[in-house]
C-alpha cells in the first residue's frame, strides 16, 4: 500500500457567469455535500483568476488509494455529480497526483 496522500483537483467553468449568484450557490453546494464524505479532508473551493481557461475549481485531499475510490463511488458524490455536475459543469481538467 502507498502511504503517499492522494491530491484531487478539478479545474472547471460553469455554464453560469463567473461570480454571478447561481455559480456561488453552486460552489457552496459543492462544499456542503463533498465534505460528508468520508475521507475528505483539506477541501477547498475556488475562484481561479481571470487569466485563466477556466473560472473554478475545487480541491480534496485523501489518505490512501482506498479512501480516494470510497470518495468516487459514494452516493453522496454520485448525487451532486448527476444534479449538479453534469448540468451545470460545461469544460473540466482532473488533475490527481500523489504528495
Amino acid at each position: 500500500m502507498n502511504n503517499e496522500s492522494i491530491h484531487h483537483m478539478i479545474i472547471f467553468s460553469l455554464q453560469h457567469e463567473a461570480g454571478s449568484e447561481a455559480a456561488e450557490a453552486f460552489m457552496r453546494d459543492a462544499e456542503h455535500q463533498l465534505t460528508k464524505i468520508p475521507g475528505v479532508k483539506q477541501f477547498r473551493a475556488f475562484r481561479l483568476k481571470p487569466n485563466n481557461h477556466m473560472d473554478y475549481g475545487i480541491s480534496m485531499v485523501f489518505d490512501s488509494q482506498e479512501d480516494y475510490a470510497a470518495y468516487a463511488s459514494h452516493p453522496l458524490h454520485d448525487d451532486f455529480e448527476n444534479l449538479r455536475w453534469k448540468r451545470e459543469a460545461t469544460r473540466a481538467m482532473v488533475i490527481d497526483y500523489d504528495y
